[in-house]
């Protein structure tokens, strides 16, 4: 058995404009492919190349793409009498950037997609985001981590677009 201690790196950044208006701009700046059909493409591509040019097709202006939405607001304030305040959980992420770190530190698949959290709270909005490159640094390859890096920059990019 094996443990690796992985100290993580927070980026968030509160927001005053609305939660609906902040995700409406999370999901501008990224691709909504149906998953189901990609997953599906990418099992009948014959070479990597081909599945790389359906990849790119489907990702969105800053390279990422949605994987999933949970709307953890419904859950965590179900019955409660002023209703449920806005926390969602959204999974992005390019599954040519996470194979290229992958390929480096075969662990970069546990932490890729990402999570960004958008929570609604008393003092604003908050956009939080688990940077790869803190997952990644501990074991100690250059190259993941320079891939890391530039994953951290377009998302912290897209969440400083939708707060500001």
């Amino acid at each position: 058995m094996m443990i690796t201690k992985i100290e993580i790196e927070r980026f968030s950044v509160i927001s005053l404009k609305p939660f609906a208006e902040i995700l409406a701009a999370i999901n501008a700046g990224i691709a909504h492919p149906n998953m189901a059909d990609l997953f599906s493409s990418i099992q009948r591509a014959k070479s990597s190349a081909e599945m790389e040019d359906t990849l790119q097709k489907t990702i969105g202006p800053c390279g990422l793409m949605l994987f999933a939405t949970f709307d953890q607001g419904a859950v965590i304030d179900k019955g409660v009498e002023h209703g449920a305040r806005g926390v969602v959980r959204l999974l992005i992420g390019n599954p040519l950037i996470m194979a290229s770190m992958a390929r480096h530190v075969p662990d970069a698949g546990s932490y890729a997609p990402v999570t960004v959290l958008v929570d609604e709270r008393a003092d604003g909005v908050h956009i939080s985001y688990d940077r790869m490159s803190s997952f990644l640094a501990p074991y100690g390859n250059s190259e993941a981590l320079k891939i890391a890096l530039d994953l951290d920059g377009k998302i912290e990019r897209l969440l400083e677009q939708a707060a500001s």
